[in-house]
């Protein structure tokens, strides 16, 4: 069994039942157990900033799937919400990215890992860090202590309740 970290996002339609949605898929896969979840964060918008602000959480996951099952699973979950990819970092009813895979460093056209621009996100990084294993180190402590949160427009937006928030599951 590996762990593995995936983000969620959401920004258009009802966001709140976007995600608790996206987790009811993750926790109802049999290749998946939803082991930890963050509380989710209300972030501004990066890249393209002309679009509401979303809703950000992220999630530890014990599977057996390879990495890029997976991501392809994730994806899967994504297209049957009815995400629609018109603009690059655009609105979106869901958005599901795979952050972080055991121990795997890897780089192909489909998939890399560590996720390559998560250390530059702190709407990433900081709902990440609250559910880091917590006996590990976070390997993305400097770029974390790095961000001011207010600049960076993120605020814990509710503690989550939607499957045993924030527990051991």
């Amino acid at each position: 069994m590996q762990e593995a970290f995936v983000a969620l996002g959401a920004n258009i339609g009802d966001r709140e039942s976007s995600l608790k949605e996206a987790l009811r898929r993750l926790a109802n896969d049999p290749g998946l157990k939803v082991r930890r979840i963050s509380s989710v964060y209300e972030t501004a918008p990066v890249g393209f900033t002309d679009q509401p602000a979303f809703l950000n959480m992220t999630v530890s996951l014990e599977t057996e799937l390879e990495p890029l099952t997976l991501l392809r699973r994730l994806l899967e979950i994504e297209q049957e919400m009815g995400r629609v990819r018109d603009v690059r970092w655009g609105p979106r009813n869901i958005d599901l990215d795979l952050l972080v895979y055991g121990e795997v460093s890897m780089e192909s056209t489909e998939l890399t890992l560590p996720h390559p621009r998560m250390g530059e996100r702190a709407f990433v990084l900081v709902p990440l860090r609250e559910i880091w294993p917590p006996h590990s180190t976070f390997p993305w402590e400097a770029e974390f202590s790095s961000f001011s949160l207010q600049e960076e427009g993120i605020s814990r937006w509710a503690d989550w309740d939607g499957l045993e928030q924030r527990k051991e599951i």
